[in-house]
């Protein structure tokens, strides 16, 4: 199979990992070029990396050669640029979330599907060693039917240690649409699609003081949720119990865990590749680390956007495609809904689990 042409739109601090995972792990990717809204950013990423083009939107949207764009904006500006990637004829492959509004999502899938293109997106941690062990050792039935679920991020946000903190507490940002997408696209590729959500939100504080360079002593209104505490009702029948809050100083739960009529698994943490996964079975004294069963337990961010480019050429869909990034917005949306209107809310999406990655690929490959 040959190399698919890719263009990153936005070269901040995420787009490192992207350009050399991209750039040198991948075997059926090629950067093609990168670009951004301050011109000389896309010039320094695309002279440290050995990418041939460093351009405008406007030219990288404009380029044959490349099939899928990359988009590493901002929250607020993905369905934008989604959007005209699509309109320019290019699959988009977006970073978490999809958008910031159910409306918009639904605007990029209908427009993918129309054009005949696809869409999807991070995060694709869930296609790493780590997660898709958990899901061999469910599907093969050892911890028997899965009966519930808990899920956990709790820490005290971005203000002490990020040096630009402000858009994690606007709409779009805040605990939820920040790592909620790690947490629902693990559980719904452990579990299977959501069916309904209840929730309770609020903000515990109504302001932020940023202790980071550069801009320490600045304070921020907080506009968005901090603290929301949540249940999912999958499917297959399980219940799933959801904390997400940037209100906590300390914490010892669990990432994610599963319960099963046979036993339990301790998830890894969804915002990584690998492990530890651990293992308790009803007749078990102790947890039982059990070995990897996949590859990809490094950083292999951009693993979604290669598995997207496979399924561009073979015609299959791609693992962290539309149906799931949208599922997942409007199961996040619905959180939201629910606690404003004080009643449960059913997503009007579907999606199947994504398939498996097959195990003993080698470094780069994909099928």
């Amino acid at each position: 199979m040959g190399k698919v042409k890719v263009g990153i739109i936005g070269c901040g601090n995420i787009s490192q990992i992207y350009l050399e995972n991209c750039g040198k792990v991948y075997k059926n990717l090629e950067v093609a070029a990168v670009a951004d809204l301050i011109h000389d950013r896309a010039k320094a990423k695309a002279s440290e990396h050995g990418i041939a083009k460093a351009c405008t939107v406007g030219e990288l949207l404009a380029d044959p050669e490349i099939k899928i764009v990359v988009n590493l904006t901002i929250p607020n500006a993905h369905a934008d640029v989604c959007l005209k990637a699509l309109e320019a004829g290019k699959s988009v492959y977006v970073e978490k979330p999809l958008s910031v509004s159910r409306d918009d999502g639904r605007r990029i899938k209908d427009l993918a599907a129309k054009k005949g293109l696809l869409a999807g997106g991070a995060p694709d941690t869930f296609l790493g060693g780590g997660i898709q062990t958990c899901r061999k050792i469910i599907d093969d039935g050892w911890i028997g039917r899965p009966i519930a679920a808990t899920a956990f991020m709790m820490g005290h946000g971005h203000e002490t240690w990020h040096p630009d903190p402000e858009f994690y507490y606007k709409p779009g940002g805040g605990p939820l649409f920040d790592m909620g997408p790690y947490y629902i696209h693990a559980l719904v590729n452990l579990l299977g699609p959501i069916r309904r959500v209840s929730a309770s939100a609020k903000a515990a504080f109504e302001t932020r003081l940023i202790t980071s360079q550069p801009k320490h002593g600045t304070v921020i209104k907080v506009e968005t949720p901090t603290h929301l505490a949540g249940t999912l009702d999958f499917e297959c029948g399980a219940v799933g119990t959801v904390i997400m809050s940037f209100d906590i100083w300390g914490h010892t739960c669990p990432c994610i865990e599963i319960y099963g009529s046979e036993g339990t698994i301790k998830v890894p943490d969804p915002n990584t590749f690998g492990g530890p996964v651990l293992l308790k079975r009803y007749y078990d004294g102790e947890w039982v680390k059990m070995p990897l069963t996949h590859g990809y337990t490094e950083n292999a961010r951009g693993l979604g956007v290669a598995d997207m480019a496979s399924a561009l050429v073979s015609g299959r869909k791609p693992r962290a495609g539309v149906d799931l990034t949208f599922h997942t917005l409007d199961v996040m949306q619905g959180f939201l809904d629910s606690s404003d209107s004080g009643r449960s809310h059913v997503p009007e999406t579907r999606c199947e689990r994504p398939a498996m990655m097959p195990s003993g690929l080698a470094l780069g490959e994909i099928d």
